[in-house]
């Protein structure tokens, strides 16, 4: 389910002192009801879908995964002096000492993204190519009922009218297609690697 970006921003996040300039651009509450401790796992699952590829679970969400690949290919979009630490500079470098010391969080492998911080109830990883710099935000929270569940927002930084054009061309296809399709297949993993902790 989509919600409000204030369902991200009321909320006590690190984040907020990091991405100060940043933008809140979707917010998605995750269909993986759990107990308070359960954070890691979530974790540990998106991390595997990132390193995976994130492509989706339909036709139509691999496809413009597949189309975005190769369009960014042939304008150079993703290449490697246009991400962190070339022509973008890492977050890193605006954590507080006790995030920056403290767990980084699970290597991403070969995908564009690189883990900034993880605490007992948020973990961020940032992203940077020609058009943008991202961060996904995955939190830990309540769920009004006495359990919990994740909460995924992503902010960007557009890089300049490139970026603002790119962001706005692509929302309607995120909105209708891209988030509901990855919120449904976290759901669907989430429920087998709980069928498969209880069966233990």
């Amino acid at each position: 389910m989509r919600l409000p970006r204030t369902a991200h921003t009321r909320r006590p996040w690190r984040i907020h002192g990091i991405v100060g300039d940043f933008t809140v651009e979707d917010v998605w509450a995750l269909p993986t009801p759990g107990g308070p401790d359960d954070m890691p796992e979530l974790v540990r699952q998106i991390a595997r879908s990132i390193r995976e590829g994130m492509n989706g679970d339909t036709a139509p969400t691999r496809l413009l995964f597949t189309v975005r690949r190769r369009i960014g290919g042939l304008l150079g979009w993703d290449a490697r002096a246009t991400g962190i630490g070339a022509r973008t500079a890492s977050l890193r470098g605006r954590l507080p000492a006790d995030l920056r010391d403290g767990p980084r969080g699970p290597d991403l492998g070969p995908s564009p993204f690189t883990s900034l911080y993880e605490t007992g109830d948020e973990w961020a990883a940032e992203m940077a190519n020609k058009t943008v710099h991202a961060v996904l935000h995955l939190g830990w929270v309540g769920d009004g009922s006495g359990g919990h569940r994740g909460q995924l927002a992503v902010l960007v930084k557009p890089n300049g009218p490139l970026g603002r054009l790119y962001m706005l061309a692509i929302r309607p296809f995120r909105h209708l297609w891209v988030y509901p399709a990855l919120t449904r297949s976290i759901g669907r993993t989430w429920r087998a690697g709980t069928a498969g902790r209880a069966g233990r």
